[in-house]
């Protein structure tokens, strides 16, 4: 067993985590850095763990929390995936697909590195015009 998994497994999330943990190992690593930076460094709440089976792994719904300029707290979704995890288009709809009638209009997808640092990107379903 590996050093990262063994410190998962001491880690006050785990017992949150252990079932998706274990039914995606690949998905893993990106799954507990995603949880733990969101609910620890973010302060999200009503943090819920969601199964994208059609992706083989866990997204992380919950509510971002209100910003500086009196915005109201805000429902998302977050799929995280490893830096060196080849991801397509269809990814993104198979991860829609399975959020069904819950499906928000867009998605975040955290990039994790090995670094522990995470690159989040705001992933639009369908053709979305940019504001100007």
């Amino acid at each position: 067993m590996s050093n990262a998994f063994t410190s998962m497994q001491t880690h006050p999330s785990y017992p949150e985590l252990t079932r998706f943990l274990s039914k995606y190992p690949s998905s893993a690593g990106a799954l507990f850095q995603t949880f733990n930076d969101i609910t620890l460094a973010q302060k999200w709440s009503n943090i819920e763990l969601v199964d994208l089976p059609d992706c083989q792994r866990a997204a992380i719904k919950g509510l971002r929390p209100s910003s500086d300029s009196g915005e109201l707290p805000t429902a998302c979704v977050v799929l995280p995936c490893a830096l060196a995890e080849p991801i397509s288009t269809s990814h993104f709809g198979a991860a829609f697909t399975s959020l069904g009638e819950r499906a928000p209009k867009e998605i975040y997808l955290a990039i994790c590195a090995e670094d522990s640092s995470i690159v989040y990107y705001k992933i639009s379903k369908g053709i979305v015009k940019p504001s100007i």
